[in-house]
């Protein structure tokens, strides 16, 4: 079905839906159809496996100093307090 960009914007969630059923919504600028508004498909390919807990585990190492505090310059300017 042809709509104007009159109709499509007073009716927006109504197309959205007959395009998602499989009907084909047309949008037309005065008599000459502009756009199709089409439901978007996900590409098998752009599939993600599922996530493993602990995936990385083992992948990275770090002192434990790397968890003692800031020193009080370096702290000052992540809490914004020095130039």
């Amino acid at each position: 079905m042809i709509y104007t960009v009159h109709q499509a914007k007073t009716q927006l969630s109504k197309l959205l839906a007959q395009a998602e059923a499989g009907e084909e919504v047309i949008i037309a600028r005065g008599k000459a159809p502009s756009v199709r508004l089409m439901p978007v498909t996900k590409p098998e390919s752009a599939e993600r496996p599922p996530r493993t807990p602990g995936a990385w585990k083992g992948r990275f190492e770090w002192s434990d100093s790397f968890f003692d505090p800031l020193p009080p310059e370096e702290q000052a300017l992540w809490d914004g307090e020095a130039d």
